[in-house]
């Protein structure tokens, strides 16, 4: 992969060269590639295709996670979110000592390695909120729980300009990676100003009405900026401050 220079930019294909546009910048790469038959035949390329495999179970785990958490997962915002997400759900499959390489999965794996995975990389929950707060799944009753203690937002919250509210926003799901099913529960604080008054604490409680789970859960955990203007409270800048954390995880082993 190169990157272009000069005045003019291209896209499109040139011979062997397809000149394109990324986040990154206007880049050049060279066309190639294995024709299908080769790449599931040749002994040659056993390892490609077994870390094909693994990296397509990681990005199907990725999806049926984001897919579960959607409702609060909507509230943020970070285009590279997908590929950080499959890059650690691949180290989650690396870590199954049970199966052959290439069958290696997220179940045998050590989903517990999510833990604390921020949903939007610029802004992360422990750059964010200093509030004191703890973590609970109740596996046996099906809630999952965020209690935050009381806190004085100023000076225990680190908001971006212009905010004048937040919620503290918290979900709990169950996620059948293998069916690719989920139950959520969701759950907000009411708008809370930014200002130096002291907080009541705040219970976030997650019902997601399985009892005695055998599924992995997962309890995640941000902060909803808000700007309020003659009465009305607006998402601020679509919600590009916005912190979503994976703050707990139960596997169930």
């Amino acid at each position: 992969m190169a990157r272009q220079s000069g005045i003019i930019k291209l896209k499109g294909t040139i011979g062997d060269i397809t000149f394109y546009k990324s986040k990154d910048g206007y880049l050049a790469r060279q066309k190639g590639g294995v024709d299908n038959e080769r790449f599931h035949n040749d002994p040659k390329f056993q390892r490609t295709r077994e870390n094909a495999a693994e990296f397509a179970r990681a990005g199907k785990a990725s999806k049926a996670l984001c897919t579960a958490i959607r409702p609060v997962l909507n509230k943020t915002q970070d285009s590279r979110m997908i590929s950080r997400l499959v890059k650690s759900m691949m180290q989650v499959i690396k870590a199954d000592q049970i199966s052959n390489r290439g069958l290696r999965n997220v179940l045998d794996g050590e989903l517990i390695l999510l833990q604390g995975f921020d949903f939007n990389g610029n802004a992360r929950l422990s750059a964010t909120v200093y509030a004191p707060y703890t973590t609970a799944i109740g596996r046996a009753t099906g809630v999952l729980e965020v209690n935050v203690a009381s806190f004085v937002p100023d000076s225990q919250i680190v908001a971006p300009g212009g905010t004048t509210h937040f919620r503290l926003i918290s979900a709990g799901v169950e996620v059948d990676f293998e069916n690719e099913t989920f139950a959520l529960a969701q759950s907000s604080s009411a708008e809370i100003a930014f200002d130096n008054t002291a907080s009541g604490a705040i219970s976030l409680s997650n019902d997601i009405g399985v009892e005695e789970s055998t599924k992995p859960l997962f309890l995640v955990f941000g902060i909803e900026f808000l700007q309020q203007v003659n009465g009305t409270f607006y998402a601020l800048n679509n919600g590009a401050y916005n912190v979503l954390s994976l703050v707990l995880v139960d596997t169930g082993v």
